[in-house]
Order: structure tokens, then sequence, then C-alpha cells
């Protein structure tokens, strides 16, 4: 039960993450450049010609930079800190909503505001009012990296997914950033509000995920000098993750299912060879092969409830030291949830009924004139 406990805390969490992409990948269509022009910017006019398209409710510029630029992470079990500008009205369009621990929203046309992820936050230990310098200056930055100073004017509560280690920032700061993403000898030639990273595109409410992917189809053919994803492409992407840890969970129920079996059926074996007089007795009495059958059962029923409580225990221990020392800025790895709690109590009580019934039936099956006369 413990080690269920864990590896389903750790698959509850991942599960948590993957779940968050899905559903904001399900809601979305993602436009980029072309194929093969990764590098390539697009410009905002093709927003326009986006939304003449049949289906197509909204459609916002989208900015991303990396909150701490390189920095070489060997290891990473969530998403890297970034910077996410757009409109912040997007919010009531996406599937995956974000709600303030405190502060608010950013202002449409604000500058120098910021919003703060949950984990992001605690990682610079920020409070309401205070400064951020964004993006973060790296030990070896060269003579030429800029930053900017933000005000943070918001706090998110925990999502377990993306936005935990997001800083939102508006749009035209986000159109700063970009500007001083671009090389040195084109930076002033770029009119930075005629471009855009990317477009991300919203049906109507409602709209199935079958239907965006007909309209990031419609976009493909009417729209030059652009790639709509299909959002199915990007939720089976997520979902196929999520099947690994699902698989990791279910060999560790399996493992359990083998060896916790196995301990009931041998100690209620024991109890049955241990108890042979009283049995024998019990029936002399008059206790029929009922209730025998049901005392060795609730036994096994109790012997499996008590050690679930106690293996979950210790799980759920183990888990909660691990996630209060990660360091700051990292993602938590476990998550214990209620479904999580009521799977590997109850597995534990059923298998210990399921492993006591041979040894039940073995008890209730005894002849008491020879169980007595053997004694």
């Amino acid at each position: 039960m413990l080690a269920l406990t864990t590896m389903g805390a750790l698959a509850e969490n991942f599960n948590a993450l993957i779940d968050g992409g899905v559903k904001y990948y399900g809601g979305s269509i993602q436009v980029g450049p072309p194929d093969g022009q990764a590098a390539s910017l697009i410009a905002t006019s093709k927003i326009d010609e986006i939304k003449q398209i049949p289906g197509v409710a909204a459609a916002f510029p989208a900015y991303q930079f990396s909150a701490k630029p390189g920095q070489i992470t060997a290891v990473s079990f969530g998403i890297p800190d970034l910077i996410i500008a757009g409109d912040p009205t997007e919010n009531a369009w996406s599937s995956l909503k974000t709600t303030y621990a405190q502060g608010h929203a950013i202002d449409a046309d604000s500058q120098g505001e910021v919003v703060l992820g949950s984990t992001i936050d605690k990682e610079f230990k920020k409070n309401i009012g205070d400064s951020i310098d964004l993006p973060v200056k790296p030990a070896d930055a060269k003579p030429d990296f800029v930053n900017h100073t933000f005000k943070v004017v918001g706090i998110l509560n925990p999502t377990r997914t993306a936005p935990d280690t997001f800083a939102y920032i508006g749009m035209n700061d986000g159109q700063v950033l970009l500007k001083d993403s671009l090389p040195a000898a084109i930076r002033d030639q770029v009119d930075v509000s005629q471009i855009t990273e990317g477009i991300d595109v919203y049906g109507k409410p409602g709209t199935s995920i079958g239907d965006l992917d007909k309209i990031a189809d419609q976009i493909n053919a009417q729209v030059t000098g652009v790639k709509a994803i299909k959002p199915s492409v990007l939720v089976n992407s997520f979902k196929s993750g999520g099947q690994v840890f699902t698989a990791i969970t279910t060999a560790a129920a399996l493992l359990a299912l083998i060896i916790g079996g196995l301990s009931v059926v041998n100690t209620m074996f024991m109890a049955v060879a241990e108890r042979v007089r009283e049995i024998g007795l019990k029936k002399a009495v008059g206790a029929t092969t009922f209730n025998v059958m049901g005392e060795f059962l609730l036994e096994a029923t109790l012997i499996g409830l008590v050690g679930g409580l106690l293996g979950y225990g210790i799980g759920a221990l183990i888990t909660i030291v691990i996630n209060a020392t990660t360091p700051a800025g990292q993602s938590t790895l476990f998550l214990i949830t209620p479904n999580l709690t009521i799977l590997a109590v109850g597995f534990a009580t059923v298998l210990g009924a399921v492993a006591g019934v041979l040894p039940a039936w073995r008890a209730a099956r005894l002849d008491p004139v020879i169980a007595l006369r053997n004694e």
C-alpha cells in the first residue's frame, strides 16, 4: 500500500499536469509559422483573416519568452519558467481558467505589470506591489542583455499545471520583449506591433474538438503564411504521455495485489492452524459453517483495512515531506487526492477480504470431532 500510495501520488500529479494541457489545447487552436519556418514571425494582419473563417469566435496574438534565458536544467519534472504575453481578456475564452490568490489581472493596456503563477511566485518570494526584473539576467549575460522591471499586481492560485510557472504580462510589454529578442542590426527597423510569435484561436463556447479540427483545416486552406495545428493532435500527444504513468500505477497495484494477497493468505492460514481447537469447540457448541467463515472473513478484512491505513499513512507522509522539501521554483512531484485515498484504503480492504476467502472456507470446513481429537 505504501508503494501504491507513493506511485499513485506521482501519477496523480503527472496526470494533473497532463489534464491541464488537454483542457487548454482541447479548447483552442494554436497557429504558428508554416512548417520549416520555426524561427519566423507572423504578421498580426493574419488575425483579422483568421477571424473571417466560419466558426472562429476570437483570436489573440501570443508571445512566449524564457523567464531564465541561458539556464540549463539537467532534469525537469514540470514546465519551465516562462513569460507569457497577450491580451488579459483571453482568459475568459480559455478552457483552463486561472483564479487569483491575491491581487488582480493586469489591465488591457498596462505596461510594467505582471501576474505570477504560484510556483514562480514562491521561487522569487514576491508579494503584491513588489518589483521583479524579467527576464532574469544570467550570470554570463552578454553586455547587450536587456531586462525590464515589472510590478507584481496579481498572484494566481495553484493549478498543478503550466500556469503555475508562468509570469503573465500585457501585450505591450510582450512586444517590447520581442523587440529585445531581435538581432541588434534590425531591432530598430521592425515594427513589433505588426508581428506576433503565434496566434491563439477560439471557437464559440461549447465547440467540440472535432469542429475545432475542421476550423484548423479551414485556416490552413484559406490563410497563407501560417500553420494551424489540430487540437486533437496536441491532445493525443498529452494523453499518450499520461498512459505511461497509468501503466506504472497499474504495475504498482498488481505488485501490491500479489504481495499483499499472499501475506494475508499466509497470515490467515496460520491463524486457522493455530486455532483448530477453538474452531472445534465453537462448532461443537453450535457454531454454523457460516458463523465460522464470517468470523475469519471479518478478521481478514480488518487485516487488510489496518494494513491499508498504515501503508497509506506512511506513503502520504513520505509524499508530504518530499513536497515540503522541494526547492523553490521546482514543481512538487506528488499529489494526494481523495480518489487516491479511497483507492488505496478500499483496495487494501477488498484485498484482505478476497485473500481471506480460502482460509475462512478451510476453517469453516473443519470437522469439530476430528479437530478436537487432533488437539
